[in-house]
Protein backbone atom coordinates (compact mmCIF):
# COMPACT_ATOMS: atom_id res chain seq x y z
CA UNK A 1 0.00 0.00 0.00
CA UNK A 2 1.37 3.39 -0.98
CA UNK A 3 1.83 6.41 1.57
CA UNK A 4 -1.12 8.75 1.89
CA UNK A 5 1.44 11.17 1.77
CA UNK A 6 4.71 11.48 -0.24
CA UNK A 7 7.74 13.57 0.02
CA UNK A 8 10.21 14.63 -2.26
CA UNK A 9 13.15 17.06 -1.54
CA UNK A 10 14.51 18.62 -4.75
CA UNK A 11 16.68 21.69 -5.30
CA UNK A 12 15.99 22.77 -1.94
CA UNK A 13 12.10 22.57 -2.15
CA UNK A 14 10.50 20.01 0.07
CA UNK A 15 7.49 18.82 -2.44
CA UNK A 16 4.28 16.87 -0.67
CA UNK A 17 1.83 15.04 -2.28
CA UNK A 18 -1.57 14.15 -0.38
CA UNK A 19 -2.09 10.55 -2.46
CA UNK A 20 -5.20 9.26 -1.60
CA UNK A 21 -7.30 10.06 -4.56
CA UNK A 22 -9.96 7.47 -3.81
CA UNK A 23 -10.91 9.38 -1.00
CA UNK A 24 -9.78 12.92 -2.71
CA UNK A 25 -7.15 12.63 -0.49
CA UNK A 26 -9.49 13.58 2.78
CA UNK A 27 -7.34 14.21 5.48
CA UNK A 28 -7.28 11.21 8.77
CA UNK A 29 -5.54 12.29 11.62
CA UNK A 30 -2.35 10.32 11.03
CA UNK A 31 -2.44 12.08 7.39
CA UNK A 32 -3.19 15.44 9.40
CA UNK A 33 0.01 14.91 11.72
CA UNK A 34 2.24 13.68 9.26
CA UNK A 35 1.65 16.88 6.95
CA UNK A 36 2.03 18.62 10.56
CA UNK A 37 5.57 17.14 10.67
CA UNK A 38 6.65 17.17 7.48
CA UNK A 39 6.19 21.74 7.72
CA UNK A 40 7.75 21.39 10.92
CA UNK A 41 10.63 19.78 9.39
CA UNK A 42 10.80 22.21 6.88
CA UNK A 43 10.68 25.24 8.76
CA UNK A 44 13.59 23.78 10.92
CA UNK A 45 15.67 22.54 8.02
CA UNK A 46 18.25 25.07 6.54
CA UNK A 47 18.34 22.32 3.69
CA UNK A 48 14.54 23.45 3.04
CA UNK A 49 13.72 26.35 1.43
CA UNK A 50 10.55 26.11 -0.49
CA UNK A 51 7.36 23.93 -0.03
CA UNK A 52 5.38 22.94 -2.54
CA UNK A 53 2.01 20.95 -1.43
CA UNK A 54 -0.38 19.55 -3.62
CA UNK A 55 -2.59 16.14 -4.45
CA UNK A 56 -2.98 13.35 -6.36
CA UNK A 57 -5.69 12.95 -8.34
CA UNK A 58 -9.18 14.41 -8.66
CA UNK A 59 -9.11 16.02 -5.67
CA UNK A 60 -6.84 18.14 -3.87
CA UNK A 61 -8.02 17.74 -0.06
CA UNK A 62 -12.05 16.44 0.59
CA UNK A 63 -11.25 18.02 3.94
CA UNK A 64 -11.42 15.67 7.36
CA UNK A 65 -11.87 11.93 6.71
CA UNK A 66 -15.47 11.91 8.68
CA UNK A 67 -16.10 8.22 7.74
CA UNK A 68 -14.75 7.50 11.38
CA UNK A 69 -18.03 8.48 12.88
CA UNK A 70 -17.26 11.95 13.96
CA UNK A 71 -21.37 12.12 15.40
CA UNK A 72 -21.10 8.56 17.41
CA UNK A 73 -19.85 8.00 21.23
CA UNK A 74 -20.43 9.75 24.32
CA UNK A 75 -18.93 13.21 24.09
CA UNK A 76 -17.46 15.46 27.18
CA UNK A 77 -17.65 19.20 27.25
CA UNK A 78 -14.39 20.07 25.73
CA UNK A 79 -14.28 17.53 23.44
CA UNK A 80 -15.16 19.00 20.38
CA UNK A 81 -12.78 22.40 21.26
CA UNK A 82 -10.00 20.26 22.10
CA UNK A 83 -10.27 18.12 18.96
CA UNK A 84 -10.01 21.46 16.58
CA UNK A 85 -7.19 23.05 18.42
CA UNK A 86 -5.17 20.30 18.30
CA UNK A 87 -6.44 18.73 15.27
CA UNK A 88 -7.41 21.25 12.10
CA UNK A 89 -6.57 24.33 14.17
CA UNK A 90 -2.99 22.70 14.38
CA UNK A 91 -2.32 22.20 10.73
CA UNK A 92 -3.32 25.49 9.51
CA UNK A 93 -1.40 27.24 12.31
CA UNK A 94 1.24 24.96 10.97
CA UNK A 95 1.03 26.71 7.27
CA UNK A 96 0.88 29.97 8.90
CA UNK A 97 3.89 30.01 11.30
CA UNK A 98 6.50 27.07 8.56
CA UNK A 99 9.11 30.39 8.12
CA UNK A 100 9.51 29.04 4.58
CA UNK A 101 7.35 30.15 1.84
CA UNK A 102 4.46 27.27 0.82
CA UNK A 103 2.79 27.39 -1.94
CA UNK A 104 -0.45 25.27 -2.66
CA UNK A 105 -0.68 23.57 -6.18
CA UNK A 106 -4.90 22.63 -5.99
CA UNK A 107 -5.16 20.26 -8.31
CA UNK A 108 -8.91 19.48 -7.91
CA UNK A 109 -11.34 20.07 -5.45
CA UNK A 110 -10.52 21.80 -2.28
CA UNK A 111 -13.42 21.79 0.24
CA UNK A 112 -13.88 22.59 4.15
CA UNK A 113 -10.20 22.08 6.06
CA UNK A 114 -8.78 20.82 2.12
CA UNK A 115 -9.95 24.82 1.28
CA UNK A 116 -8.26 26.42 4.49
CA UNK A 117 -5.44 24.22 4.03
CA UNK A 118 -4.88 25.51 0.57
CA UNK A 119 -5.54 29.09 1.48
CA UNK A 120 -3.55 29.34 4.36
CA UNK A 121 -0.09 28.80 2.27
CA UNK A 122 1.66 31.82 0.91
CA UNK A 123 0.92 31.36 -2.54
CA UNK A 124 -2.39 29.85 -4.37
CA UNK A 125 -2.24 28.11 -8.23
CA UNK A 126 -4.91 27.05 -9.62
CA UNK A 127 -5.61 24.02 -12.45
CA UNK A 128 -8.64 25.37 -14.51
CA UNK A 129 -10.25 22.16 -13.06
CA UNK A 130 -9.95 23.01 -9.51
CA UNK A 131 -13.20 23.93 -7.42
CA UNK A 132 -13.53 25.50 -3.38
CA UNK A 133 -15.95 24.54 -1.56
CA UNK A 134 -17.08 25.76 1.78
CA UNK A 135 -18.91 22.78 2.54
CA UNK A 136 -19.18 23.05 5.98
CA UNK A 137 -23.42 24.25 5.97
CA UNK A 138 -23.89 21.46 3.84
CA UNK A 139 -23.16 19.41 6.93
CA UNK A 140 -24.67 21.39 9.61
CA UNK A 141 -21.49 22.82 10.73
CA UNK A 142 -19.78 25.96 11.92
CA UNK A 143 -16.82 26.08 9.53
CA UNK A 144 -13.24 25.61 11.24
CA UNK A 145 -9.91 24.92 10.40
CA UNK A 146 -9.63 29.13 10.55
CA UNK A 147 -12.11 29.11 7.81
CA UNK A 148 -13.77 32.47 9.69
CA UNK A 149 -10.17 34.20 9.86
CA UNK A 150 -8.69 33.73 6.49
CA UNK A 151 -11.15 34.33 3.98
CA UNK A 152 -11.99 37.49 5.58
CA UNK A 153 -8.63 38.61 5.18
CA UNK A 154 -8.50 37.17 1.76
CA UNK A 155 -11.97 38.49 0.16
CA UNK A 156 -13.88 40.53 2.77
CA UNK A 157 -16.99 39.24 5.07
CA UNK A 158 -19.83 40.06 2.78
CA UNK A 159 -17.87 37.30 0.08
CA UNK A 160 -17.23 35.45 2.91
CA UNK A 161 -20.69 34.73 3.78
CA UNK A 162 -21.73 34.19 0.49
CA UNK A 163 -19.36 30.90 0.62
CA UNK A 164 -19.69 30.07 3.72
CA UNK A 165 -23.87 30.59 4.13
CA UNK A 166 -24.63 28.71 0.64
CA UNK A 167 -21.75 26.24 0.56
CA UNK A 168 -21.64 26.51 -3.23
CA UNK A 169 -18.43 25.05 -5.44
CA UNK A 170 -16.58 28.12 -6.28
CA UNK A 171 -14.68 27.15 -10.21
CA UNK A 172 -11.22 27.87 -9.83
CA UNK A 173 -11.67 31.13 -12.55
CA UNK A 174 -14.52 33.36 -9.96
CA UNK A 175 -11.80 32.21 -7.23
CA UNK A 176 -9.01 33.74 -8.73
CA UNK A 177 -11.61 36.91 -9.51
CA UNK A 178 -12.26 36.95 -5.94
CA UNK A 179 -8.84 36.78 -4.62
CA UNK A 180 -8.58 33.44 -3.17
CA UNK A 181 -5.99 32.42 -5.58
CA UNK A 182 -2.98 33.68 -6.79
CA UNK A 183 -3.07 31.99 -10.71
CA UNK A 184 -4.85 29.76 -12.64
CA UNK A 185 -3.72 27.62 -15.01
CA UNK A 186 -3.95 24.90 -17.73
CA UNK A 187 -4.22 21.35 -15.82
CA UNK A 188 -1.51 20.46 -17.48
CA UNK A 189 0.86 23.15 -16.48
CA UNK A 190 0.15 23.17 -12.73
CA UNK A 191 3.09 21.11 -11.88
CA UNK A 192 5.44 23.10 -13.92
CA UNK A 193 4.57 26.61 -12.81
CA UNK A 194 4.26 25.41 -9.37
CA UNK A 195 7.88 23.96 -9.65
CA UNK A 196 8.75 27.41 -11.43
CA UNK A 197 7.62 29.38 -8.35
CA UNK A 198 9.26 27.00 -5.79
CA UNK A 199 12.86 27.14 -7.76
CA UNK A 200 12.39 30.92 -7.44
CA UNK A 201 11.64 30.48 -3.84
CA UNK A 202 14.36 28.43 -2.74
CA UNK A 203 16.97 30.87 -4.64
CA UNK A 204 15.48 33.77 -2.56
CA UNK A 205 16.88 35.22 0.67
CA UNK A 206 14.93 32.89 2.85
CA UNK A 207 15.77 34.55 5.93
CA UNK A 208 14.27 37.41 4.83
CA UNK A 209 11.36 35.77 3.03
CA UNK A 210 10.74 34.38 6.65
CA UNK A 211 10.39 37.70 8.23
CA UNK A 212 8.58 39.39 5.39
CA UNK A 213 5.67 36.82 6.07
CA UNK A 214 5.38 37.09 9.32
CA UNK A 215 4.47 41.00 8.87
CA UNK A 216 2.15 40.40 6.63
CA UNK A 217 0.48 37.69 8.22
CA UNK A 218 0.69 39.63 11.31
CA UNK A 219 -0.32 43.00 10.23
CA UNK A 220 -3.80 42.91 9.89
CA UNK A 221 -3.93 42.24 13.29
CA UNK A 222 -2.23 45.26 15.05
CA UNK A 223 -2.37 48.47 14.74
CA UNK A 224 0.21 51.04 13.42
CA UNK A 225 2.30 51.49 16.08
CA UNK A 226 2.56 47.77 16.34
CA UNK A 227 2.72 47.10 13.11
CA UNK A 228 5.99 49.66 12.56
CA UNK A 229 7.53 48.66 15.32
CA UNK A 230 7.38 45.09 13.90
CA UNK A 231 8.93 46.28 10.78
CA UNK A 232 11.72 47.99 12.72
CA UNK A 233 12.44 45.08 14.26
CA UNK A 234 12.22 42.39 11.34
CA UNK A 235 14.75 45.01 9.43
CA UNK A 236 16.99 44.89 12.19
CA UNK A 237 17.48 41.09 12.46
CA UNK A 238 17.18 40.51 8.43
CA UNK A 239 20.36 43.20 8.28
CA UNK A 240 22.46 40.43 10.62
CA UNK A 241 21.81 37.86 7.60
CA UNK A 242 24.53 36.86 4.67
CA UNK A 243 21.94 37.25 2.39
CA UNK A 244 21.24 40.54 3.20
CA UNK A 245 24.57 41.45 2.82
CA UNK A 246 25.26 39.73 -0.57
CA UNK A 247 22.26 41.89 -2.03
CA UNK A 248 23.94 45.04 -0.74
CA UNK A 249 27.62 43.88 -2.41
CA UNK A 250 25.56 42.49 -5.33
CA UNK A 251 24.30 46.20 -6.15
CA UNK A 252 27.08 47.92 -5.62
CA UNK A 253 28.72 45.60 -7.73
CA UNK A 254 25.85 45.52 -10.38
CA UNK A 255 25.39 42.08 -10.21
CA UNK A 256 22.95 39.40 -9.59
CA UNK A 257 23.06 38.42 -5.96
CA UNK A 258 23.71 34.77 -5.28
CA UNK A 259 21.72 34.36 -2.12
CA UNK A 260 22.65 31.09 0.44
CA UNK A 261 19.38 31.00 2.67
CA UNK A 262 21.47 32.24 5.35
Amino acid sequence: MSEPVRQEVRDHVSYVTLDRPEALNALTPALRDRLIGLLEEASASPDIRAVVLTGTGRGFCAGADLRGGAGGGERIPGDVSRTLRLGAQRLVRAVLDCEKPVIAAVNGTAAGLGAHLALACDLVLAAESARFIEVFVRRGLVPDGGGAYLLPRLIGPHRTKELMFFGDAVPAADAERMGLVNRVVADGDLEKTAREWATRLATGPTRTLALTKHLLNTSLDTDRATAFAAEAAAQEINMTTQDAGEGLRAFVERRSPEFRGR
